[in-house]
């Protein structure tokens, strides 16, 4: 089969196109003829940085994957062959081993990172949504549970995670708050059902508090940046609210947190990819984000422009530029 594999990481980092052997189906695993996969941050951080939980070399990037089962191992109970399938299954090496991943023909996929499609969309459209749902499920229901009523604030309402914020916390029923750059985005994130848009460039934390909360704070804020946007983030809150990062790698002054009795979820997602452990939680979450995309509640922001895999060289280029809206899609034709 052809895969797209990286012979070193940093920042001479090239994708190159190269007959491998097909994956054999094993124990609680699937083979996954692949469709399309996505492009997320830590895609380009792993291409870029070797961050100790790259790929072995030569390696395989990419963890979002949508698919055709097309061969499944011993145990496995819950698909068969023929099975249209969509989740985050590889592309890291961790405690449970080299995981390859997405860009290559062929993919296996343990089956407790993968779950039926939404019906409702392509293959290119089901693949940019496993990493940045799962993430936006674990912050917002698993961490910070919120709850109907409540104000939350999330950061790049146009980002991966952002724009699923966003959908998700409307499904609960909450007030939402989202930062955008651009009169573009504030229309989009508008449609994505936010409810109040704050143009970061133009409105520091204690304006838009003012204007939005009297001053009082967000129950909730989803910082989806991290650096200095996390310390912004606590700024943002409200006495004794919830805070939660998807990126905690920075050095932080948590004064403001103590001085308001603040909560600090970190979300990492990748842990079950990396530890083994946990993987059936991913498994429910993308069956749920299924039905509600198939009942018309959620679906992905995706950018115009969409890759081959042998375009995936041309992918990072755009990613790298930060000129693309919503999520970036290749496919494999």
């Amino acid at each position: 089969m052809k895969a797209y594999r990286v012979h070193e990481y940093g920042k001479a980092a090239q994708f190159v196109e190269e007959e491998v052997d097909n994956p054999q189906a094993k124990r609680d695993h699937v083979v996954v003829e692949v469709k399309a996969s996505s492009l997320n941050p830590v895609d380009h951080k792993l291409l870029r940085a070797n961050l100790g939980i790259n790929p072995a070399l030569p390696g395989t990037l990419h963890m979002d994957v949508a698919g055709v089962i097309t061969e499944v191992g011993e145990s496995v109970t819950d698909f068969k062959a023929g099975d249209e399938v969509y989740g985050c299954a590889g592309g890291l090496q961790g405690m449970a081993g080299n995981i390859e991943g997405a860009l290559a023909d062929f993919m296996l996929a343990d089956k407790n990172l993968i779950a039926l499609k939404p019906k409702t969309l392509s293959f290119s459209e089901a693949a940019a949504l496993p990493l940045v749902a799962i993430t936006a499920w674990e912050g917002l229901f698993d961490r910070a549970r919120i709850n109907s009523g409540d104000y939350v604030l999330i950061h790049a309402g146009t980002g991966g995670v952002g724009h699923i914020g966003i959908q998700f916390a409307r499904q609960h029923g909450a007030r939402v708050a989202t930062t955008v750059s651009s009169d573009e985005k504030a229309k989009i994130a508008k449609e994505l059902g936010a409810d109040d848009i704050i143009f970061y460039r133009d409105e520091t934390v204690k304006d838009y508090t003012q204007r939005l909360t009297q001053g009082k704070g967000f129950d909730v804020v989803f910082d989806t940046i991290g650096g200095e946007n996390l310390d912004k983030s606590l700024k943002a809150a409200r006495s004794s609210g919830q805070v939660i990062s998807i990126v905690g790698t920075n050095k932080h002054d948590l004064s403001p947190m103590h001085m308001k009795g603040l909560s600090l979820h970190l979300v990492f997602m990748l842990l079950p990819m990396l530890t083994g452990e946990g993987r059936a939680h991913h498994h429910f979450i993308l069956t749920e984000v299924a039905k509600w995309v198939d009942g018309g509640l959620v679906k992905p922001l995706i950018h115009e422009e969409k890759f081959r895999f042998d375009q995936a060289n041309e992918a990072h280029v755009l990613f790298a530029s930060n000129k693309h809206v919503g999520k970036i899609v290749l496919e494999n034709s």
